[in-house]
């Protein structure tokens, strides 16, 4: 944990710009030293006049060139105050784009999170205030797409109850069923749509939750209701969201048992990270639509029959409940043919 610490210290901004000033100055001294210690030395005393050359007088050799110490007080005092000067000014010229980039950041997990304060020199104020509009506009068209969204879904399912009524009325039983089913999928999409939109509207708090105990009763329910779903590993309590884990869980589960016979969950807890692996032996997924698979609406087969898989909205859901997290969602393929669904989450 403390190398990659120091990794990613050393890449950032601000461990260049002061590497790159310590350098200049600490090479800037050296050139200095070597400069003055050549061709810095004091020209040698003039000879001494001819009268004072008498026979018998003591002949003393000129004295030996001063070398000042290399590391001497004043080079030590002038060079901690460069590199102080240094280290000050490599912080000034980062901390905005840190400000900025852990903006961005929080505003990539949660959209209501705070503005970026509109302060520092001139360069930094304009970026902060281009990012709080972008940040103000984001928001604005997210909220009216949802808004949309849930009023076009609330103001269906009036005319879609009537006209499931009327079906009654249709003396043709055969014609009956399949218009009842239709406007049956028609109704499940719409509250499927409408539970979406509610997931990525929810703020949950953060808590300590034991997802041991939640895989073993999900795994509970369904053995009761005649399913084979099994439970292997152990992982220690960990910060998340219970209610959104609950519902990516469900999900997960729900499309394992949609397509294979049997489940089972795994557990993995590295330290830095807990791994939820849900595993199934059926039809798998193509690799090259193991992300298209969380796209809204979208499906494997062709068909729109929630008999056979839904709506296609279980897997959004579920990435976006692990997204909101800080975790993630993928699907990898299970050894002996499947698919696993991997679900990382980081412990803060």
């Amino acid at each position: 944990m403390k190398k990659k610490r120091s990794l990613h210290f050393a890449d950032s901004l601000y461990a260049r710009l002061f590497g790159v000033f310590l350098l200049a100055i600490v090479l800037a001294h050296l050139l200095a030293f070597v400069w003055f210690h050549h061709y810095g030395h004091p020209p040698p005393p003039p000879p001494p006049p001819p009268e004072a050359m008498f026979e018998g007088a003591e002949r003393r050799p000129p004295p030996p060139p001063h070398h000042p110490p290399f590391w001497g007080g004043p080079f030590v005092f002038q060079l901690i105050t460069l590199v102080g000067a240094a280290w000050i000014g490599a912080r000034l010229l980062a901390r905005p784009v840190q400000r900025l980039g852990d903006a961005a950041l929080s505003l990539s997990e949660d959209l209501d999170s705070p503005p970026l304060p509109e302060t520092g020199p001139r360069e930094a104020k304009r970026a902060a205030q281009a990012f709080n509009r972008m940040r103000e506009r984001i928001r604005e068209q997210v909220q009216q797409r949802s808004r949309m969204l849930v009023a076009v879904s609330h103001d269906l399912r009036t005319p879609l109850s009537r006209l499931k009524l009327r079906v009654e009325e249709i003396d043709n039983p055969q014609l009956r069923t399949r218009m009842a089913q239709d406007l049956g999928e028609m109704i499940a999409m719409l509250d499927s749509t409408l539970h979406y939109l509610h997931q990525e509207r929810a703020s949950e708090p953060m808590q300590w939750f034991d997802i041991k105990a939640l895989v073993d009763s999900l795994a509970e329910d369904a053995c009761e209701r005649g399913a084979k779903v099994s439970v292997e590993g152990h992982c220690a309590p960990l910060k998340v969201q219970p209610m959104a884990l609950r519902s990516c869980l469900n999900n997960l589960l729900d499309n394992a048992l949609r397509y294979a016979g049997d489940v089972c969950f795994e557990l993995r807890d590295s330290g830095e990270e807990v791994q939820v692996r849900v595993r199934d032996h059926g039809p798998g997924i193509p690799a090259d639509m193991r992300e298209q698979v969380f796209e809204p609406f979208f499906r494997l087969e062709g068909s729109r029959n929630r008999n056979s898989g839904g709506v296609g909205l279980g897997l959004a859901i579920a990435r976006e409940a692990a997204r909101r997290q800080g975790g993630d969602l993928r699907f990898e393929e299970t050894p002996g043919g499947g698919a696993t669904a991997v679900l990382s989450l980081p412990r803060v």
